[in-house]
């Protein structure tokens, strides 16, 4: 007889094979083939809403890891979310419009481009962005996202421009909305405006200068002192292409200022800047001659270096003491304190640089001169009249535009804005912000320090692509014509017809029938050029998206995106959705950090260090780019490499490993008919359901707020250490040797059951693939998706702290067994552990000596052994390291070894029909 045919053993082709590059496509197709997004949204409708508005991708080139990260967590919080009960419709959408895409088409069309109209150029435009969709969309779907794919939102859909025209007439209506000459960030490379988030910090080097202002004017009466030699202010800048543009010079009222006497002349700076200042421009040899206050010269002339006009003695509170001199070099046209403190002196907003970084021709001296080569020929310039005191250099933190990575300037421009004054936009966001749940905390004080100090919103670009500022201008008397009904009517034309219309009709086919201007009555008008800040295009995203679409909500449950979205899309949405409803469009906000590489760097082509989603996929399967997503701390920045990859590749290995094995033991298990009672249930099996209700519980909690990173320690740990180092491990035995339908293999069999629907239901949000194809293959009747079912409700009759105290101890004696085990094997006194007995000596301990002869009986199965015997007294054991005083012995086990359940008993020979197994093989075959 073929005693392997008496045994329990799983299937021969086992499910859950692995190779994840190869099985996750066949997974997607089968969702997409039987639209489960679809059936689920139709399952789950009358639940409660969830909505996590999704941050628009910019359309334009292949998935980074970053973007991986990003939709990851996004489907793990949305899946999740449904599993706790919630209706949770996703869908994804794209940012269409701006520079970026521009400039590729740019670089495409070539020469062409100028024969061609702005109408055609936006529709090559369009057709790059919607190709990047489409590769984008397959790359986020191939990460297992569940979402609307069909159907989604795209800035540049003519409904979505439509709302952008509608929202930015709202702000008009409003009176929110003006044009003004004001200095903004300014990319001579790209030929543009940019925003506050599309500018981005490091290091540069500039040159730093300081300059004599020579005074020129009546002194005040009581410093008439001073007279008897030259006196100059001093100013100290790293811009030295500005000094052209210089209409004052700046103190600040609070500080108390000094004449500096050096012998030939008397230099004027701030008292607690003298030192640094004399130290820096070399002249050791000078003394205090006179103090006074700001104030005293306040409206007083000094003259410029090297032109012919004077420089106003001005007071402002943006002044400091953390560099320079106490006096501030003020051009108001390059600088937004510059130009705050300047309007209230009624000084001109002179800009004399053009839109490509030129001083204009009429420049005394420089005029044409790019101004990225004026700095050494102002410098020279300034030596040459004697007002240089000093020229060096230094390396600090300049504005850089996000797209080129060149300097920007600061230069006033005639631009369109949204007031952060008017209607009290400002003081309403901040009110609005601590409305908000913000995760982690500190982004709360990182937006609210941002909205609190930041001017007035410029949303006007110089380029082709993206929504026009409907606004038009009286051809007669250049009166601008921006008021609601108007830009109403133009923002309902978009909707039936797109915004190209703007550059391809007349002003009069887009306009209302009749208008004319309001102050000279004309009716010929001409229409704005520039475009719309596309961040005024995702920050509206909420009412394009969110109000428009059935199903959904706002304000959103959760925005999700980068940290550096503090300052972007948060930002912007904020400001659109308080200007126009007082309201936040969000009640929570998450953020996650960088991805870095393993060594904390950050990742870029140029160090080689960069990891592109497509080889994880390729080598290890999406599953592993998930769990990487669930094991990190993403609050802060997250770290990447092959070596990380490979342990989460382990680690996945085990869960799923587990799962198999469960599997492959419940091939003739029917959990309708075969579960066993509670009340039947094996001790052991109590101990691993109570286990499992432990994890149940810390699983969903992660899930509640957010700690992914919990929830992968916690499965993994279950998995590793209770299941598979122990209890399956244990189980192996009864549910191999035991008859098939005992009570006690159904035991065993019922608790890995409630184990693996369990188990699959909590992973389901991060290893989606993976619990889906358990799914699959677990037996009994259910839905055809784990993707459309809850998660385990914790059951707190199932906690039983005390049985699980009692197992602790067990487990940490046979950690002492094992060690002797391994010991002996390596002693070569026996081979496999089945071939052996173990004695044991509590020692002093009376709690583990009763607990080890409560479980004498079942000591053997839970050490994997054939037997084990409790004495008093070992004298050449080995001393426990978890159990103190515990002695531990291997010897070889008594009797011969069963041909069936391999283990040694003096049973075997004792049944003449089958002598080569053990009496309990016997009963099993009885």
């Amino acid at each position: 007889m073929d005693y392997k045919d008496t045994l329990n053993l799983p299937e021969t082709e086992f499910p859950m094979r692995g190779n994840l590059p190869k099985r996750e496509p066949e997974i997607l197709s089968r969702w997409q083939q039987t639209d489960l997004y679809a059936q689920i949204e139709k399952a789950t409708a009358d639940r409660p809403l969830f909505i996590l508005h999704d941050g628009p991708p910019y359309a334009n080139g292949h998935t980074h890891i970053g973007h991986a990260l990003n939709k990851i967590l996004k489907d793990i919080v949305i899946k999740s979310r449904r599993m706790q009960g919630f209706h949770t419709p996703y869908v994804p959408g794209w940012d269409c419009h701006g520079l970026p895409i521009e400039l590729k088409v740019d670089g495409q069309l070539g020469s062409a481009k100028k024969e061609m109209s702005k109408a055609e150029i936006r529709r090559e435009c369009r057709t790059y962005a919607q190709k990047w969709v489409d590769i984008q969309s397959q790359e986020f779907e191939r990460l297992g996202v569940l979402g609307d794919w069909d159907n989604p939102y795209l800035t540049m859909h003519t409904g979505y421009e439509a709302t952008i025209a509608r929202e930015l007439a709202h702000f008009a209506e409003k009176g929110g909305l003006y044009k003004g000459k004001k200095p903004i960030h300014w990319c001579a490379s790209c030929v543009t405006a940019l925003a506050e988030a599309e500018v981005e910090y490091a290091d540069h080097t500039s040159p730093t200068i300081y300059v004599k202002f020579p005074f020129n004017d009546s002194l005040p009466a009581e410093l008439a002192q001073l007279g008897d030699k030259p006196l100059s202010f001093v100013i100290w800048t790293t811009t030295p292409w500005t000094i052209p543009a210089n209409l004052g010079i700046c103190l600040n009222p609070r500080l108390d200022y000094v004449a500096v006497d050096t012998g030939e002349e008397r230099l004027v700076m701030a008292e607690g800047l003298v030192e640094a200042v004399m130290k820096e421009i070399g002249i050791a040899d000078y003394e205090i001659f006179a103090t006074f206050d700001a104030a005293a010269f306040e409206g007083k002339q000094c003259r410029h270096p090297f032109y012919d006009r004077n420089s106003l003695v001005i007071l402002g509170d943006h002044v400091t003491l953390e560099a320079g001199t106490g006096c501030v070099h003020t051009a108001p046209g390059h600088g937004q304190d510059d130009y705050i403190v300047g309007l209230r002196y009624g000084l001109d907003v002179y800009n004399p640089v053009d839109d490509y970084g030129r001083y204009r021709e009429d420049l005394e001296l420089f005029g044409g001169m790019k101004v990225k080569d004026a700095n050494p020929a102002v410098i020279d310039k300034l030596k040459e009249v004697g007002a240089l005191l000093y020229a060096g250099q230094v390396t600090h933190s300049y504005p850089h535009c996000w797209r080129c990575k060149k300097p920007i300037l600061f230069r006033a421009t005639e631009q369109w804005f949204i007031s952060m004054a008017h209607g009290d936009l400002r003081r309403k966001s901040l009110d609005h912000i601590n409305e908000v749940q913000w995760i982690p905390r500190w982004g709360r004080e990182r937006i609210y320090g941002m909205i609190e100090n930041r001017p007035d919103w410029c949303i006007s670009r110089q380029r082709s692509w993206g929504v026009p500022i409907t606004v038009f201008y009286c051809e007669k008397c250049g009166e601008a014509l921006a008021d609601g009904p108007t830009m109403h009517h133009v923002a309902d034309l978009f909707d039936q017809h797109g915004s190209d219309i703007w550059f391809e009709w007349d002003s009069a086919q887009l306009l209302p029938e009749g208008t004319s201007c309001a102050a000279c009555g004309h009716d010929s008008f001409t229409r704005e050029q520039d475009i719309l800040d596309v961040w005024f295009d995702s920050g509206v995203s909420f009412a394009a998206v969110l109000e428009a679409r059935d199903g959904l909500q706002s304000p959103a449950d959760l925005y999700l995106e980068g940290s550096d979205q503090h300052r972007g899309w948060f930002h912007s949405s904020l400001l659109c959705a308080v200007g126009t409803r007082d309201l936040a469009p969000y009640k929570a906000v998450l953020t996650h950090g960088f991805v870095v590489d393993g060594a904390g760097k950050k990742m870029s082509k140029s160090t080689g260090n960069v990891i592109a989603p497509e080889e994880v996929i390729k080598k290890y399967g999406a599953e592993i780019l998930r769990l990487w997503v669930a094991a990190q701390d993403y609050r802060d920045d997250i770290r990447i490499s092959p070596e990380i990859l490979q342990r989460l590749s382990d680690a996945y290995r085990r869960i799923r490993n587990t799962a198999r094995y469960i599997l492959g033991n419940l091939h003739d298990f029917n959990p309708e008919t075969d579960q066993v009672a509670d009340d039947q249930l094996l001790e052991i099996d109590r101990w691993a359901l109570s286990r499992l209700e432990g994890l149940v519980n810390r699983v969903e909690k992660s899930y509640e707020d957010y700690e992914f990173h919990v929830l992968y320690h916690a499965v993994h740990n279950f998995c590793a250490v209770d299941m598979s180092a122990f209890y399956l491990d244990v189980l192996k035995d009864r549910l191999y040797i035991t008859p098939a339908t005992s009570t006690a293999r159904r035991s065993a069999q019922t608790a890995i059951y409630r184990i693996l629907d369990a188990l699959t239901r909590l992973i389901a949000p991060v290893l989606s693939f993976t619990a889906d194809e358990i799914w699959q293959h677990l037996p009994g009747t259910k839905e055809q998706s784990v993707h459309m079912v809850e998660f385990p409700r914790f059951e707190s009759q199932y906690v039983d702290p005390e049985l699980e105290n009692r197992y602790e101890a067990l487990r940490k004696v046979r950690s002492d067994v094992s060690k002797a085990l391994e010991l002996a094997r390596n002693e070569k006194r026996i081979g496999h552990s089945l071939a052996a007995k173990v004695l044991l000596a509590p020692g002093n301990s009376e709690k583990i000596g009763d607990l080890l002869r409560r479980y004498r009986d079942e000591l053997a199965t839970l050490f994997i052994v054939s037997q084990v015997e409790l004495t008093d007294e070992i004298t050449d054991g080995i001393a426990g390291e978890n159990i103190e005083g515990l002695q531990v012995a291997i010897v070889p086990a008594e009797g011969e070894k069963c041909e069936r359940c391999w283990t040694f008993a003096t049973s075997v020979g004792e049944w003449d029909a089958h002598p080569t197994i053990c009496h309990r093989c016997r009963e099993a075959l009885s």
